[in-house]
């Protein structure tokens, strides 16, 4: 089958890539993503994208527009949902490119993380997958998780700190924070 994945960043690609290139699939990238924040992070992680490309002989299309001020409109003022906005953003991207490159089915590579709500992914997906005859190609690539960090440190890929968002960049420094507070608390 013919697959169009989206692509959150190089690293995550890395075993849902193998993994449907192991079932027979023929597979192109597509790298969308406004949520990331600032822009040199965005400038690395396109830059690890097209160093796998090139590293696995993958085919990818990578929108290089900058899309923030896209995504903060939509989120300000919604930002818990934050995710869910964000997810209908690259997934009705990936429907429209997947229907109209002809591609048969369509998956992402943000079901590689453990941080992502998979069942909410699944649903949307395959409501989109319904309303474009699409195939939603569903599989827990979770459970590759250390092999593709594996992989990537492996291929000397940048690995990003943060999901990608304004939002979960600051909710990794406030854990932070908040450690060092206890740990100061502790000694004092």
């Amino acid at each position: 089958m013919r697959i169009l994945l989206h692509l959150c960043c190089g690293p995550c690609t890395i075993y849902p890539l193998t993994r449907l290139r192991t079932q027979g699939h023929e597979v192109t990238g597509l790298f969308y993503n406004p949520n990331i924040h600032p822009f040199q992070e965005f400038c690395r992680r396109v830059d690890a994208v097209k160093l796998l490309g090139g590293a696995v002989d993958f085919p990818v299309a990578i929108d290089e527009e900058y899309g923030l001020n896209e995504y903060m409109r939509r989120v300000v003022f919604h930002e818990h949902e934050r995710c869910p906005i964000c997810y209908e953003m690259r997934l009705v991207r990936t429907v429209q490119e997947a229907v109209a490159g002809g591609f048969e089915g369509f998956t992402t590579t943000l079901l590689y993380s453990k941080y992502q709500n998979h069942r909410l992914l699944i649903a949307r997906c395959e409501q989109l997958a319904a309303g474009h005859g699409l195939q939603f190609v569903y599989e827990d690539f979770r459970q590759g998780w250390q092999e593709g960090i594996d992989a990537s440190i492996a291929m000397g890929l940048y690995r990003q700190p943060y999901c990608g968002c304004l939002y979960s960049e600051q909710e990794r420094y406030d854990k932070r924070l908040k450690k060092r507070m206890k740990a100061a608390a502790r000694i004092n």
